[in-house]
């Protein structure tokens, strides 16, 4: 087999506390706690037991619906000295009906006044597409109709959002490989984070390798590849019940959640798993005390099958009932 680049990991495994160190020399905890999926009454809980388990890297979205009650749980963890702001790294996104330009800004502010915070240490563009504007309490979502600003003018509106401290870094999410250069390409402040689909079935090696070339650090938001609500939901395969995982599982004495979690690390991947049971949170991050050796880590390459399963949530659905829905479900941005 010929030979390609394949960068090293940009973190430490062996670490008490590995980080990534994004471009712009701030660290970034390996292990985030995600809040999508997360049921009003639920999550401001969740928060706070992620924090008393030792995360301190939250993954937030303005289209989640769930920023107040997360602002509220935030504040209670400061006033009663469970960490402090400065112990955090907080992730924040700005949505698809936010891109126009003299819209960014505000919609950064509404995220933060939400979340009652001062800064985002990271705010990443949510997807590579642009709809209208439907509000800033409102984001768009069903009959959505595409905008006319383009993605590389939203990026110089979060360019500006960094100049004026109000985000430490920025980034993208779910950009794929050539929209992900052109942007490289263009960018004065260069994008520190491409948050992505990928897992045992979805690996993306070209994407991953890519970013990881250029010290974009690549963050899993289904590192699980959607779990058991996936598989419920739209019966398909998912790599936590794989003969492959379940087998790996049992040698190590670990979980099949805690191996594809660690096989992402593994691949210098940042993690971002979601649950709101102390006892999973507690699990999600105890991967740090073995390895999977380099056979096992071939095993699991086999297992990518090369498809989306189109989850955090793809956008297909949200055209529906407007004039920009393209085929009987939707209109699918990656085609």
């Amino acid at each position: 087999m010929s030979s390609y680049t394949k960068p090293a990991p940009n973190f430490d495994l062996s670490s008490p506390s590995p980080a990534y160190t994004l471009a712009s020399g701030d660290k970034m905890p390996i292990i985030a706690y995600g809040t999508f999926r997360s049921n009003p009454g639920e999550v401001g809980p969740a928060v706070i037991e992620a924090l008393k388990a030792g995360y301190r890297h939250l993954d937030l979205a303005h289209v989640y619906g769930n920023e107040e009650e997360i602002g509220k749980a935030l504040k209670q963890a400061f006033d009663e000295g469970i960490v402090t702001r400065e112990e955090l790294f907080i992730t924040g996104k700005l949505w698809n009906s936010d891109h126009d330009v003299d819209i960014v800004p505000q919609a950064a502010a509404h995220s933060l006044n939400n979340l009652q915070l001062d800064y985002f240490d990271l705010y990443l563009i949510h997807f590579p597409v642009c709809w209208k504007h439907t509000g800033l309490a409102t984001p768009g979502w069903g009959a959505s109709e595409l905008g006319d600003t383009p993605l590389i003018d939203t990026w110089r509106a979060m360019e500006d959002l960094v100049e004026k401290g109000v985000c430490k870094n920025i980034g993208v999410s779910n950009y794929p490989m050539m929209v992900m250069h052109d942007l490289v390409t263009q960018a004065k402040i260069q994008p520190v984070c491409n948050q992505i689909e990928v897992h045992a079935y979805y690996q993306r090696e070209s994407l991953v390798n890519y970013c990881l070339s250029r010290n974009i650090c690549v963050t899993a938001h289904t590192p699980l590849g959607g779990g058991v609500l996936n598989s419920e939901t739209w019966d398909t395969p998912i790599p936590l019940k794989d003969d492959i995982i379940l087998e790996i599982a049992k040698k190590h004495g670990k979980s099949p959640a805690q191996v594809l979690l660690r096989s992402l690390l593994q691949r210098g991947i940042v993690i971002l798993p979601k649950s709101v049971k102390p006892h999973r949170m507690a699990e999600n991050k105890d991967i740090l005390d073995f390895s999977l050796t380099e056979t096992e880590m071939k095993e699991i390459a086999t297992l990518d099958k090369y498809v989306s399963y189109k989850t955090n949530p793809n956008p297909l659905s949200s055209f529906m009932g407007g004039p920009d829905a393209f085929s009987c479900l939707g209109t699918d941005i990656f085609d």
